[in-house]
């Protein structure tokens, strides 16, 4: 299998991506039912991501990741931290403390936060 992998610069920015990153995706590829991708160029695949091309983007960096993740689904968005003996979501946009106590501030994120934790939770721990 021949994988298109730009995201390193052809080794010019080091070997991580092909020798870390790489072995990962194509462990994955296959499981579940999943389509999984990848590497792609992080500061394109926002783009395509807008354009429904993707359900959802693995970043390796805060910064990477949150950022355009924040300027696409603000309202919605959830972290979720894998990894651990439990589910953990949280809202996308943190505390709003600035909102607090004012009636301005959006349940939205949270509410989706919520629902994705019970939909792992019945999915994972049945």
């Amino acid at each position: 299998m021949w994988i298109k992998s730009s995201c390193g610069g052809g080794g010019a920015f080091g070997r991580e991506e092909e020798r870390l990153i790489l072995p990962g995706i194509l462990a994955l590829r296959g499981r579940g039912g999943a389509v999984i991708s990848g590497p792609e160029v992080p500061d394109a695949i926002f783009a395509r991501v807008g354009g429904g091309e993707f359900d959802g983007v693995l970043g390796l960096y805060h910064d990477q990741g949150l950022i355009p993740f924040k300027l696409l689904a603000f309202e919605q968005g959830v972290n979720l931290t894998w990894g651990l003996p439990f589910v953990r979501t949280s809202p996308d946009h943190g505390t709003a403390l600035d909102r607090a106590g004012k009636g301005t501030a959006s349940s939205a994120s949270m509410e989706s936060a919520l629902r994705l934790a019970v939909t792992l939770t019945e999915k994972l721990f049945r």
